[in-house]
């Protein structure tokens, strides 16, 4: 056994802190998440499969299991109904048999612009939350301690995936009037 240059106290401590600290957190995200989908008759799992096939385009539901954090059977399960809606479509790979492969349909595609412009139309408590530090620091909240404990968890593919997706709704996303709109494609 190495020698830990940290006591076990302060191991608990930051543990216990760390997740009172993400339940907290991840009840005022879950409820902003759950307003803003609302009106699209969907559920986090169901968003959560959609954002991911927006972003990594013919992702396979072991990809998205992996980056939505949930079980295989989560993933495909939820995917299936979403498949049912026509917003998924299933695919086999001609060079990869054993996996199953998700892509947004048109329908699927339209509906996840559609509900990136229409974020602002519903509260978002963690927004508001963070804006005391925005206006004091002239900038959101950054969390590079929390995605390097997140890289060392779950390795670099998740973190290349998390940051793709971000850079993805950077260059596909504009803003006029303070309202999100799909930029116009470059010619």
């Amino acid at each position: 056994m190495s020698e830990r240059d940290y006591t076990m106290k302060e191991a608990m401590l930051f543990s216990q802190r760390i997740g009172q600290l993400s339940k907290a957190l991840w009840k005022a995200v879950e409820k902003d998440w759950q307003l803003w989908i609302k009106p699209y008759d969907l559920n986090i799992n169901e968003h959560h499969i959609l954002w991911i096939s927006y972003h990594l385009k013919g992702a396979s539901i072991s990809d998205v299991a992996k980056f939505g954090v949930m079980h295989v059977s989560t993933a495909f399960n939820f995917s299936k109904k979403l498949e049912e809606r026509e917003l998924l479509a299933f695919s086999k790979r001609d060079t990869d048999k054993r996996n199953t492969y998700v892509e947004l349909t048109k329908k699927g595609e339209e509906l996840m612009q559609e509900m990136i412009e229409k974020y602002h139309d519903t509260p978002h408590s963690v927004i508001e939350g963070s804006l005391p530090l925005r206006e004091l620091y002239g900038r959101f909240p950054e969390f590079m301690d929390v995605m390097a404990v997140i890289r060392n968890i779950y390795g670099d593919d998740f973190m290349s995936i998390f940051e793709a997706s971000f850079k993805n709704i950077e260059n596909r996303f504009s803003e006029e009037n303070h309202l999100i709109k799909v930029a116009e494609k470059q010619q």
